[in-house]
């Protein structure tokens, strides 16, 4: 036997794991709402929108989301910067991009219609492994298995193996071991109880062992070894929130109209590249104590204290860095712009913007 082969491979063994991680999951699982449908189309957006990103922002996105490309034509037609209105707040817009262009790639070759299996979704832009076997299996029953970070866990815990020594190994022995255990019948049930099992009971700290629906399978049984979490690193950043008042004429006469000016980051920029945010103080200007407002924020494995201070349009040149496109935006539009995160959460806590609606 290789030594890469994991020895988990009795029938009856795994015929019983699958069975009670199957009931277990009929009864605990999650009522989110791309459980709801059966739409490949709709699986995919939320397989994507889900790729690190809490489950609870995308459950506030997903639904505004399908309403404005309800299919894959719809998104494939409409402009790269409607697409990244709509996913301002989800962060790692390459993901919106990609998305885009897999859609375009859909309609003019496929007639909108997705391919049914993880070898042809994985041809797809910013499709990897993971996505496209969780496509096919929920959407088309294809009997693959996934393997995320929650998966790895449980696996690795399953089987007391060191996920801390990661390596191609270990990746080698996580997918032997995955399509061994996926259930033939219910691939896309089994693939999402996995996942389950590892976003709300296998934790990374604090494991809910005793509610387990494996624990009598598990050789680890309360030793967690698992990847440490990088140390976050802190720092300090300021921006600034300007506003200005224009006249406007209307059907009850003269009218004044809020704006608040956004700068765009440059297309050659490596993150965010085409976003909306508001203006950098200069680094003289960044003075907690005149602070309006501040804010926390993360980005990967930095958290940021931002320090949002209001300026008046006239001190714009001296208190504010320059050399990016600017303009000047209604309130009433500023939603549907593609905004940075931080910039659309400074502006909700501002209460510039509505309050987004939750998903029912």
């Amino acid at each position: 036997m290789s030594r890469t082969t994991p020895k988990y491979r009795k029938p009856a063994t795994i015929a019983g794991l699958r069975r009670r991680l199957l009931v277990w999951y009929a009864a605990n699982r999650r009522d989110l709402p791309w459980r709801r449908t059966s739409d490949p189309y709709a699986i995919w957006v939320s397989e994507v929108m889900l790729q690190q990103t809490r489950v609870a922002v995308v459950v506030e996105r997903f639904q505004s989301f399908l309403a404005r490309f309800p299919t894959v034509g719809a998104l494939a037609r409409a402009r790269e910067e409607d697409v990244l209105a709509l996913w301002s707040g989800l962060g790692y817009y390459r993901r919106a991009r990609m998305l885009h262009k897999a859609a375009q790639l859909v309609a003019q070759t496929n007639g909108s219609s997705l391919p049914g299996s993880a070898e042809e979704l994985r041809l797809l832009p910013g499709v990897g492994a993971y996505t496209a076997a969780a496509i096919a299996s929920i959407a088309f029953g294809e009997p693959v298995a996934v393997v995320d970070g929650n998966v790895q866990r449980v696996l690795c815990r399953l089987m007391r193996w060191d996920a801390e020594k990661s390596n191609a190994g270990l990746k080698r022995r996580l997918e032997i071991l995955a399509a061994q255990l996926v259930d033939p019948q219910q691939p896309g049930d089994f693939n999402q109880a996995m996942m389950e099992l590892g976003a709300t009971v296998c934790l990374p700290r604090n494991p809910q062992c005793p509610a387990c629906p494996l624990r009598q399978d598990c050789r680890t049984r309360g030793e967690h070894k698992t990847h440490p979490r990088p140390a976050m690193q802190s720092r300090e950043a300021a921006c600034a929130l300007v506003l200005r008042e224009r006249p406007r004429s209307g059907r009850r006469g003269a009218q004044h109209a809020k704006e608040v000016l956004l700068e765009q980051r440059p297309p050659e920029q490596s993150v965010m590249p085409g976003l909306w945010e508001m203006p950098s103080l200069r680094h003289s200007d960044m003075l907690p104590h005149e602070a309006h407002m501040s804010v926390r924020h993360s980005i990967m494995q930095v958290s940021y204290r931002v320090y949002i201070r209001a300026v008046a349009e006239n001190d714009l040149e001296t208190m504010t860095d320059s050399g990016k496109k600017r303009r000047w935006v209604s309130l009433d539009d500023v939603a549907g712009m593609a905004l940075t995160g931080l910039t659309r959460k400074v502006l909700l806590r501002a209460e510039l913007l509505p309050k987004p609606q939750r998903s029912q």
